[in-house]
């Protein structure tokens, strides 16, 4: 996890030079990796996005606007950005500014939303080209990014347990599934519980199958200023420390302003924004998802294409993965992550100086706290920076 992986390899030369290196790296674990991420997405966070949409008494057509537009923004940036960056780049809608809209749009018309969302999108834009949000991530200790990741991490892990009450021979089923595989068959050991998770859930718990913006002060300040805030912070700040946890070397102006871009596409739409994503990336860029992490951008654009597969037939997909069970989810999910949660706590406590830092972060982080909006991956990255300054930083500094 210390090596930082370049992108774009300048072995690649041609467009069949190209196409030959995509079919080399594609793998059945990456394409699975890349429909968990979806899976996940859609299953939980999701969620927030329709109470949302209830809380602002948007109709029908209009919540189906917003659902298409996240879905193909997310899918046609995160496909992009892994394809020419040869990096695992998952792009998805910000699950805390959902949560901030579910309090705050039902106060304004939906035009002046739009507007909103318009004028968070450039400014986050703004933010990314200008490379100003990444200098400040880039001066985060590793340690500390880390720490965060795993913090964020800690609950899907423990989330496999605690779905036990509520299931327990799906989640005891599949995640011995996991274990046998994972002796006999590593690479494979997700897909296994996954099959095994999805014919116990049907057995057991049941496998259900089921425009223009304006502009007011008032939304800019009470939507637009918050979002961008929230956006920035709890989304684009833990993504890129996902990205850096696993070693790759993201260019944050290109990442970060590709996805403002596209979010100031989107807005008209009724989406919220388009960002980089924390919890599913790590599901794209860890070992489950290929051995060889100069190959686990393949699950990054599965990813990616399953998002606009969502958002061309939503309907019927978008019943399909709310209609889960919320056991399964909570299995899958935390197997698949299991071993970036294991990398990201070993690297997090590597170095003896520094590891209070990271265990203020790692606790933060995995609270689950929220304050002013901005949700725990943000803090638990400023209580571990103002540790890391007090008790490292004239020791010579922690490690970049």
């Amino acid at each position: 996890m210390t090596n930082e992986l370049t992108a774009r390899p300048e072995t690649v030369a041609d467009g069949d030079g190209e196409r030959r290196a995509l079919r080399r790296d594609v793998s059945g674990p990456a394409l699975l990796a890349g429909l968990v991420c979806v899976a996940v997405s859609f299953s939980g966070p999701l969620v927030v996005v329709l109470a949302a949409a209830a809380a602002g008494r948007l109709d029908a057509a209009q919540t189906a606007s917003w659902i298409w537009a996240v879905a193909i923004g997310s899918g046609v940036s995160g496909f992009a950005l892994s394809w020419w960056t040869r990096t695992p780049v998952v792009t998805a809608w910000s699950t805390p500014g959902a949560a901030l809209l579910v309090t705050s749009l039902g106060d304004y018309p939906y035009r002046e939303a739009i507007g909103a969302f318009l004028v968070s999108a450039v400014t986050v834009t703004l933010f990314g080209v200008t490379g100003w949000f990444g200098r400040l991530i880039a001066a985060v200790p590793v340690g500390i990014v880390n720490a965060m990741l795993a913090g964020i991490l800690f609950s899907f892990g423990a989330g496999i347990f605690g779905a036990v009450h509520s299931a327990p021979t799906l989640v005891v089923g599949a995640f011995a599934a996991f274990l046998v595989a994972k002796r006999f068959a590593p690479r494979y050991a997700v897909p296994v519980a996954l099959l095994a998770g999805g014919v116990l859930a049907a057995l057991t718990v049941g496998l259900p199958l089921r425009l223009g913006p304006a502009f007011s002060w008032s939304a800019l300040v009470g939507l637009a200023l918050p979002l961008t805030i929230v956006t920035l912070a709890s989304q684009n700040a833990p993504g890129l420390g996902v990205m850096r946890a696993f070693g790759y070397r993201a260019d944050d102006r290109l990442l970060i302003g590709s996805t403002g871009a596209i979010s100031v596409l989107m807005a008209p739409f009724g989406s919220p924004g388009v960002n980089l994503a924390a919890i599913t990336a790590a599901i794209c860029s860890g070992p489950e998802a290929h051995p060889d992490p100069r190959r686990r951008y393949v699950a990054a654009m599965s990813s990616g294409a399953l998002y606009v597969l969502v958002g061309s037939f939503g309907g019927v997909l978008v019943s399909l993965f709310t209609g889960l069970p919320k056991e399964l989810i909570a299995v899958i999910a935390g197997v698949a992550l299991l071993a970036s949660l294991q990398g990201s706590l070993a690297a997090a406590v590597a170095e003896e100086r520094g590891r209070d830092a990271a265990m203020v972060t790692f606790l933060a982080s995995a609270s689950g706290m929220s304050l002013f909006g901005i949700g725990s991956a943000f803090w638990g990255l400023v209580f571990g920076l103002g540790t890391h300054l007090v008790l490292d930083a004239r020791r010579g500094g922690g490690q970049r």
